[in-house]
């Protein structure tokens, strides 16, 4: 097999690229040289990893870079190179993919930017999000892919959803054998409070979580519930019948889907490949798509890599390898725990291309001071050794133990990088571990330590990344001086961010103001009301299964305790609220009542002026409702912002607090990591108290461990012991892989501690225990003694 190159593919031939007859012949020579210097300009400011990707001549390309390797800067240079290079444009161009739309607003500018030093027009390519890519397929073929726009609505369903909770409702009643099955759990003796509890759990709590894991990992892989059907009865050992609850939950989603005329995000990819099973709509794509480079591979589903390889195969001759570039890091993958996006296809992938000399390596990074990545490189080493078992080459282990990272080596950069302060000279020690007293020694210590270096420099960049948003509630409350006192502002992006949600609680509250009897919407009133810090942490399941008994105690009701007394309250005056006020003041109401700043209030003021508009003439309670889950449902509604998300994350003068995940792909001078304990990374996969009833497992766990084994062809499928097992494992892998690229956002100084003491839960962070420290932390400072601060 061959790989697709034009004719004309010598670097040097530019002078076609302006028209002959407005220029003469001289001038046109000149601006063929000139073309071609800006090229080599262009090529010669690249690291030698990003000028193999420049380098790139057609066919499959795996590229592999370390954090801070400049992976847009190498693909933005290699596709203007490439666009220069084979004389593309609108009708055959270069399509760019990544994974968000802010990267691709960055990589696009980063393009236009190299073709301009070229002299060339700005067209040529286009840079969409996956999703975005394959929308446009969908929407220009409506006719083969069934997505009109105009009649279905775009959906994103959570665990909450509406659609979700409807196909429950309807599976119970259609299985009533399996639903019995799990209410009796492990042992059952019939008590009827006991019963009510259970229900609740399995209603709101086990079977959404089930749903939503299933329908996302089966949809990405291309399986139809026939599929899973099929699939459990080849498991021999479930007294659940885990894969048969999951099959029937996601027929039931997929009729209400196509019922109610609405699409999810899933829906979108096969849409796309409908389209692309047509043999003329198929080469009319793939004739206009010269290439497909593609970002964050790592983070791709195997629909999603299917549809890239389809549209950049020659639409001539499918027997040649296809023009797909892809771009990322098995070691960043962070997201396959709750998506599909498995890294064992891009590390499949990279292993494939290695034995054709078609990978390359970025291992030099300019970002972080060398101590920082010599840390980061002992982090990978030592959890390979320590936690990994090397995978056969042809299949996964029987054990389903892998690497939790493929083996890679962070190396500094060359002294004449391009650069500038390319591996900066460290700040301090570079790497500082500390072992505080307890939560509140570390934040005081971090105060101490963050106060010391704005001193020294009031325009750094520092953050402070954390495992959850609670922790971060935790520290910025207790940072709160830092701006009166020394004028360091502190940005809690959990807690700014959480405007972004307003619609969806609003309407948690209206649903029960209306429907306060009905224990899913009373559990979702509290769980936002527990979620605000409005009332205290408790069992709301309990709660939730006796609703008139909450909301209207008896004489001889059990006496509630305090935390209830004080969600009663909350309740009580919510729905003192409907015979108050008019439905057109709720939204208003509901604001002031779960105490939004600023932003969310603006943001619950446009809500209510889009609903005035949306139910003129019937300002009824059951309108009001039906416009906001379409708002909500459809996440057409844009909270008030006031400037792009990711400058308001790296701000200089700021102390920025944000999670590791949402970290991915920014960087600071000073990075904090505190409260490094074993319970969180690499912790385990949770099971909840209240539904422990069905065994020391839970359900979604179970079916996407089982899943991923199809895919992987490992048959016999596990059973449900081994699949939890398995789906430990991989919790393990992607929490340490998260903590590296917490480690890889520093520059000058990396700050990482674990307290003696620590909260069982954030829920309640004053509960101090002893905490055992995440396993990381002592074997780096057994590796890098200098690097631990006495105390």
């Amino acid at each position: 097999m061959t790989s697709q190159i034009p004719t004309n593919s010598d670097p040097n031939l530019f002078n076609s690229l302006t028209p002959a007859p407005l220029l003469n012949k001289p001038s046109l020579e000149s601006l063929g040289e000139l073309r071609t210097r800006a090229l080599e300009q262009i090529r010669a400011g690249l690291r030698p990893g990003q000028q193999q990707m420049a380098d790139w001549r057609g066919g499959p390309l795996a590229v592999s870079a370390v954090p801070g390797a400049g992976k847009s800067t190498g693909m933005a240079g290699a596709a203007a190179i490439a666009i220069a290079r084979y004389q593309l444009h609108s009708s055959r161009q270069l399509v760019v993919v990544t994974f968000t739309r802010s990267a691709a607003a960055n990589i696009k500018a980063k393009i236009r930017q190299a073709l301009r030093t070229m002299s060339l027009p700005q067209g040529g390519f286009l840079v969409q999000t996956l999703h975005g890519l394959a929308l446009n397929i969908a929407t220009r073929h409506p006719e083969l892919s069934g997505l009109n726009l105009e009649r279905l609505t775009l959906i994103s369903p959570t665990q909450s959803h509406r659609l979700i909770r409807a196909c429950i409702e309807q599976w119970i009643a259609d299985h009533p054998a399996l639903y019995q099955r799990l209410l009796e759990g492990q042992h059952f003796d019939g008590e009827e409070t006991e019963r009510l509890r259970r229900q609740s759990v399995l209603r709101t709590e086990v079977l959404p979580e089930l749903a939503q894991t299933v329908i996302h990992e089966a949809k990405s892989s291309g399986l139809l519930p026939q599929d899973l059907q099929r699939l459990s009865t080849e498991i021999t050992s479930d007294e659940y019948s885990v894969l048969e609850v999951a099959a029937g939950l996601y027929e039931r989603y997929q009729a209400l889907l196509r019922s109610r005329d609405f699409i999810d995000y899933d829906e979108m990819i096969l849409s796309a490949l409908r389209v692309l099973d047509n043999d003329s709509a198929r080469q009319l794509w793939q004739t206009q798509t010269f290439a497909v480079f593609e970002d964050e591979a790592q983070d791709s589903t195997p629909l999603q890599t299917k549809l890239l390889e389809i549209l950049s195969t020659n639409p001539s001759d499918a027997e040649q390898l296809p023009n797909l570039v892809r771009v990322g890091d098995p070691n960043q993958a962070i997201n396959s725990t709750f998506t599909p996006a498995d890294p064992i296809f891009f590390r499949d992938f990279c292993e494939n291309c290695s034995t054709q000399d078609r990978l390359v390596t970025m291992d030099q990074a300019g970002r972080s001071t060398q101590v920082i990545i010599d840390a980061a490189n002992f982090v990978l080493a030592w959890v390979n050794r320590t936690y990994g078992a090397p995978r056969s080459q042809t299949s996964l282990a029987a054990n389903s133990t892998t690497l939790p990272f493929r083996p890679q080596h962070i190396r500094p950069v060359d002294p004449e990088d391009p650069q500038p302060d390319a591996n900066p000279t460290p700040t301090g020690r570079g790497l500082e571990l500390y072992t505080p007293r307890d939560t509140y020694h570390t934040v005081e210590l971090i105060g101490q330590r963050v106060i010391e270096l704005f001193a020294q420099d009031p325009q750094t960049q520092a953050a402070i990344l954390v495992r959850e948003n609670k922790q971060g509630r935790f520290i910025a409350e207790r940072l709160s001086y830092l701006k009166p006192d020394y004028g360091i502002e502190v940005y809690d992006v959990g807690d700014r961010d959480r405007h972004s949600r307003v619609p969806g609680e609003i309407l948690a509250l209206l649903q029960f103001i209306d429907r306060p009897h009905s224990p899913d919407n009373l559990k979702a009133a509290l769980t936002v009301l527990v979620e605000r810090q409005l009332i205290p942490s408790q069992d709301l399941n309990a709660i939730a299964s006796l609703p008139e008994q909450f909301l209207y105690p008896g004489p001889l009701d059990p006496p509630q305790s305090d935390p209830v007394q004080k969600a009663r309250r909350f309740c009580t005056s919510l729905l003192r609220a409907r015979l108050e006020l008019p439905h057109y003041q709720f939204i208003s109401f509901l604001a002031l009542a779960l105490n939004y700043d600023q932003a969310e209030l603006a943001t619950a003021d446009k809500l209510a002026e889009r609903i005035a508009q949306q139910t003129v003439g019937d300002s009824s309670m059951t309108a009001m409702l039906m416009r906001l889950s379409e708002i909500v449902s459809s996440e057409k509604f844009e909270p008030v912002e006031t400037e792009n998300s990711e400058a308001r994350y790296t701000r200089s003068g700021q102390l920025t607090i944000i999670t590791m995940h949402k970290a991915k792909g920014l960087d600071w001078d000073y990075v904090f990591l505190p409260f490094l304990h074993e319970q969180t990374i690499p912790g385990g996969l949770r099971i909840l108290p209240q539904s422990q009833f069905l065994g020391d497992f839970t359900l979604s766990e179970v079916a996407r461990a089982q899943i991923r084994a199809s895919l992987h062809g490992q048959f016999p499928l596990p059973d449900v012991a081994t699949a939890w097992e398995r789906a430990g494992h991989l919790k393990l892998a992607e929490e340490f892989r998260l903590l590296y690229v917490a480690m890889t956002r520093a520059k000058r100084l990396l700050w990482m501690s674990a307290a003696q003491k620590a909260p069982f839960t954030w829920s309640k962070p004053n509960n101090l225990e002893d905490k055992k420290p995440c396993p990381v932390l002592p074997a780096l400072k057994r590796q890098f003694p200098e690097a631990v601060v006495p105390l």
